[in-house]
């Protein structure tokens, strides 16, 4: 049961006429014409003003702070140390991974910057922490 087949070449010499999108379709006299007129929105501004963003880095690193001297505050009155270190891991981790997430937010530039003040609410940990440790230290707090 074997068939034989002629060899195919396509001929693109034109003798199929197509009809191509500049073309008008074959109904287009029967279509009403278009009533939906285009609009013109406006774009989400690509930027955060600087006051903006001083805002929302100083209210993130407000609460990091807090949380930086209430971390210091634990470990300093704990007999133990390893559950507060390890609580001061987890809260570094989450610092990172939250700004990693919330930086991939497209289009929401007052998230972009709230990413940026979560990956530096590290730092304002730490500077809470010496806060009061150097109120310890200096004999400002009684230990």
């Amino acid at each position: 049961m074997s068939e034989h087949t002629q060899s195919f070449t396509p001929v693109f010499t034109g003798g199929i006429a197509m009809p191509t999108v500049i073309d008008p379709p074959a109904y287009a006299g029967e279509l009403p014409p278009p009533h939906a007129q285009p609009v013109v929105v406006p774009s989400v501004q690509q930027y955060v003003s600087r006051w903006r963003f001083v805002a929302v880095v100083a209210a993130t690193w407000i609460a990091a702070a807090a949380a930086g001297a209430g971390l210091y505050y634990w470990w300093f009155h704990s007999m133990d140390k390893s559950l507060p270190v390890f609580a001061v891991l987890v809260f570094v981790v989450a610092c990172v991974v939250g700004s990693l997430l919330t930086a991939m937010v497209q289009e929401r530039p007052g998230i972009a910057a709230m990413s940026l003040a979560m990956m530096s609410a590290p730092l304002a940990t730490a500077l809470g922490a010496g806060a009061l440790y150097a109120s310890y230290g200096l004999g400002w707090i009684p230990a």
